[in-house]
């Protein structure tokens, strides 16, 4: 299979406000964080 017939994947980054997907996944990561903390100190 060569280069042109290799299928391509869209990760769908177009939709993202961040401009990578490091950043992305690190603000995800400490969003949940701040969840968790938030759910566990209500509690």
């Amino acid at each position: 299979m060569s280069e042109e017939e290799a299928p391509k994947f869209d990760r769908g980054s177009a939709l993202s406000i961040f401009g990578s997907d490091r950043r992305e996944d690190f603000m995800a990561l400490v969003f949940a964080l701040l969840l968790a903390f938030w759910v566990y100190v209500t509690n």
